[in-house]
């Protein structure tokens, strides 16, 4: 299988960014991936102390498919995060500052309307990430998968609206899933899938309409039993991955 495509996603539930390299860290997520949230006011989550939490806790397209009408893009280098509206103002703030932070809060908890239950909170905890899950993890998908769901749905999906790290082309339908428990070579670094993916209605919201004009949870139960699409895994030893570069099952030793 070869990677087409790598993206973080350095603020939960915004804009994924696309990325023609990365370098892997054993036990770590992506860099800057969900390194940030915006809480709701009630989900008491705590910056000093952070526990795992469901993404209904913090701004998500599961419960907010409006996010998906800003386009956003974050400069790890400055802290400038840039947020662009389909309609109104956009807003450039430093969220690596508290100012900065304090004006991004503002701006989405107008944006949120109702769905916002209070003052959203820009957080960010030290080596804490904002994951569906508890595990630090690289999310993995076939796209041979992917366009086996499309047939089935009978339309077109946006792969991002799958929110995963690596796009992977090549290789037989819900192979990916023939990868649980083993460890592959994925560029220069070695990981070790251990978990399906199971999706939530986050995938039903069009990534550049911001309508929810699908169901892919409901046609892969129907069509394939599971609900299913993409793989985790753990990063064991580190290394650069580039578009283009192999992923490979290792041989057991």
């Amino acid at each position: 299988m070869r990677v087409e495509h790598i993206y973080r996603y350095p603020v939960k539930g915004f804009s994924a960014e696309a990325m023609e390299e990365v370098t892997l860290t054993p036990g770590q997520c992506l860099p800057h991936d969900r390194e940030f949230a915006l809480a709701q006011a009630d989900s008491g989550f705590d910056t000093a102390a952070p526990v795992w939490m469901r993404k209904t806790n913090f701004a998500c397209l599961m419960a907010n498919a409006r996010l998906a009408k800003l386009h956003t893009a974050y400069d790890p280098k400055t802290g400038e995060w840039a947020i662009r509206p389909a309609e109104g103002q956009p807003l450039i703030a430093n969220i690596h500052t508290a100012e900065g932070r304090n004006l991004a809060e503002e701006y989405l908890t107008q944006f949120m309307g109702e769905e916002a239950r209070g003052r959203l909170r820009f957080v960010e905890a030290p080596g804490y990430n904002f994951t569906d899950i508890p595990q630090k993890s690289v999310s993995i998908i076939s796209l041979a998968s992917l366009h086996a769901l499309e047939r089935a749905a009978g339309m077109r999906l946006d792969p991002i609206r799958f929110r995963a790290n690596i796009y992977v082309s090549g290789g037989k339908e819900w192979g990916d899933f023939d990868l649980m428990g083993q460890e592959i070579q994925l560029g220069q670094a070695r990981l070790r899938v251990w978990k399906r993916i199971v999706r939530c209605p986050a995938t039903e919201v069009n990534p550049e309409t911001a309508e929810r004009d699908a169901k892919p949870p409901r046609v892969l139960r129907e069509h394939f039993g599971h609900a299913d699409l993409g793989v985790q895994a753990e990063v064991l030893d580190g290394g650069r991955v580039s578009i283009g570069d192999s992923l490979e099952a290792l041989s057991p030793t």
